[in-house]
Order: structure tokens, then C-alpha cells, then sequence
């Protein structure tokens, strides 16, 4: 088998195997077949191919050596194609592991917080004998580093930062004896984004995370990052960012949230308090709450809106997970109601 004035079969399969080190002798076989013009059957050509890989004795495997075409016997199934690794990681729940009373406060937006509104959130929650405190997203505003157009006037992040670090500092001497979880919002991932987009080379630094620069473990502070919902018992609880998106403004937050998850949930994030309950043909019911918030409100960016001032707290029962949700709203004087 030879072409004239080109490389010899031989030749030419001793450069596809270079070319396709892990290709299987019959796929080299058919790749030969095609370079010669069909000028052999491919069962001719794999013969070739086994030649040069130096299958046929100790000859054959010294000429293959020769040429560096060598390569040892495969077992049967070994040159199949695998399937590629995977770059998803593993994504669960962050359990709370407490019974009792907890208090969730979000949507607080240091430094454009309501000095009135939390004051009244912890006064209420300190009277509950709290097993644990849970800052649902968006604690801190982060608005110098936003990706929206900022008042230059207003751009101060050393500031925002030591607002921020005076919450969580105040929070643990109002608090100083339970679990403090805080779980990141939108507006909290903007350090995140921020750092990729800037310093990408020390994003994951651990002096650069969250933890490091607000003080939240030195205060005892424990992080959930990732979008991880928290297990409150049997009660999910996120910021309310994390669900699928495609209703940006539903006139029921708890509404939109149960639409989103067609689960028991409780959300913030929407700044707006507020219930919602489904029963389906057995009588199950699935309710869904939405908490108000505990910033201005009435920012330069929407002076007009629905938001309300509120927070929650959930009793956990000692033994089933089961719970029981209380939906406080703020009223403009400071006093607190339950919805």
C-alpha cells in the first residue's frame, strides 16, 4: 500500500498515532483509510495501525519503540471515551439546629438603615428569650461598590464598612449569649462581583472574605454564603433573591414566593410584609410569609414604593421540626404589630 510521491501506509499511521496518542487502533484504522483514498479496506488498515503500535510480537514492538509509536496493549473497553469531569459542587441547606424562639431580621441596609425600626425589631426580640438571631440578607447596603449609577457624594466604602462592623458589634452585645447567623443578600455578594471584577487574583483569599472584613467571627458570626437556604426546623428561610426570577413585583411577595417554590417558605428581599396560603384537594395547606424591612423608606432611588418596616420570629418545636411563624409589622411610630 503506497502512494507515489507521498509517505508510505506505514508512515502515515506512524504519524496518527503521534497525532492521536488515545485514539483506538481501529478509529486510527479508519482516519488511515481516508488519507489513502479508500485504497484498502479498513480491516487492512487496522492491521497497519497494529503494526506500528507494535502489537505482533517483540520485532514489531522494537520497530515501534523505533519510531516512538509503541504502546502497550489495552484491555477490552480501556480506549473507550469517558465521560468528562464535572465542575458543579455540592449544594445543601445550612440547619440551624436550634429549638426555641428565633429572631430574623432583614433587610436592615447599614448605613441606610431605620434607627427606629430595628431598635423597636430587637427591643420586641429580646422579650422572646432568643435561642438564635438570623440576619436574612441584605444587612449591609453596600452602595459604593454597586454596579448602579451612585450619588459621588455618597461614595464612602471605608465608612459603609465601619456602619456595617458597628451593627454587627451592637447585634452581639444585644445578643451575647446565642448563635448569630448571617446569611449573604444581593447587596452583600456585591463584595464578591466587586473583587472579581477588580482583584480576581486575591478574591479568594481568606483576609478578603466577608468574614474577615466585617468582623462577623470575631463577633461569632457565622456566614452562609452560596445562596443556601436555612433550614429553621422544617422551615425554609432565604433572602429571597435566590428563587427563579419572572416575577419582579408580584402584588403578594409571599404570593410570588410560593409561586416560585410551590413550597412553605419564608422570605425578605421584597421589603414588604406579608402572608400567603394555598390548600390543595386534601386539605394540605402550604403558607408562605414575606417580611418587612428595616431601612428608609424612602431612598433617592425609589421614594415612592410599598415597602413597610417589619421582622419575624419563629418558635421551632423540640422534637418533629415543626414551627410557628410570627410576622411583626413596624408602624410609623416604632410600635410593633403582629399581621
Amino acid at each position: 500500500m503506497n502512494d507515489k510521491g507521498n509517505f508510505s501506509a506505514a508512515a502515515k499511521a506512524r504519524r496518527l498515532i503521534r497525532k492521536f496518542p488515545d485514539a483506538s487502533a481501529l478509529s486510527l484504522a479508519r482516519r488511515l483509510k481516508a488519507e489513502i483514498n479508500g485504497a484498502s479496506t479498513v480491516e487492512s488498515c487496522r492491521s497497519t495501525v497494529r503494526q506500528q503500535l507494535g502489537q505482533g510480537g517483540p520485532y514489531r514492538q522494537a520497530v515501534a519503540k523505533k519510531h516512538r509509536t509503541y504502546r502497550a496493549p489495552r484491555k477490552p473497553g480501556e480506549n473507550r471515551a469517558e465521560m468528562p469531569k464535572s465542575l458543579a459542587s455540592a449544594w445543601s441547606p445550612f440547619v440551624l439546629g436550634v429549638t426555641g424562639q428565633v429572631g430574623i431580621l432583614s433587610d436592615i441596609h447599614v448605613p441606610y438603615h431605620s434607627v427606629k425600626a430595628l431598635a423597636a425589631a430587637v427591643k420586641h426580640l429580646k422579650t422572646l428569650g432568643l435561642k438564635a438571631l438570623i440576619l436574612n440578607g441584605d444587612f449591609a447596603d453596600f452602595y459604593s461598590i454597586s454596579r448602579w449609577t451612585k450619588n459621588p457624594a455618597q461614595r464612602d466604602f471605608a465608612g459603609e464598612l465601619k456602619s456595617v462592623r458597628a451593627l454587627i458589634g451592637w447585634l452581639r452585645s444585644e445578643f451575647p449569649r446565642i448563635p448569630i447567623i448571617a446569611k449573604l443578600g444581593n447587596h452583600e455578594e456585591r463584595w464578591e462581583h466587586w473583587l472579581w471584577d477588580h482583584a480576581p487574583e486575591i478574591s479568594s483569599e481568606t483576609e478578603m472574605g466577608l468574614e474577615a472584613w466585617l468582623h462577623l467571627t470575631a463577633n461569632g458570626v457565622e456566614l452562609v454564603k452560596d445562596q443556601r437556604i436555612i433550614l429553621a426546623g422544617e422551615l425554609p428561610i432565604a433572602h429571597g433573591h435566590e428563587l427563579p426570577k419572572g416575577m419582579a413585583s408580584p402584588v403578594n411577595a409571599a404570593r410570588g414566593a410560593f409561586m416560585r417554590t410551590m413550597s412553605t417558605i419564608l422570605i425578605g428581599h421584597g421589603h414588604r410584609t406579608s402572608g400567603h396560603c394555598e390548600q390543595d384537594m386534601w386539605q394540605s395547606e402550604t403558607f408562605c410569609w414575606s417580611t418587612g424591612c428595616l431601612c428608609d423608606l424612602a431612598p433617592e432611588y425609589a421614594r415612592i414604593n410599598k415597602w413597610n418596616w417589619g421582622f419575624a420570629s419563629v418558635e421551632i418545636a423540640k422534637t418533629g421540626g415543626g414551627f410557628d411563624v410570627q410576622n411583626y409589622r413596624i408602624t410609623g411610630d416604632g410600635k410593633v404589630r403582629s399581621s
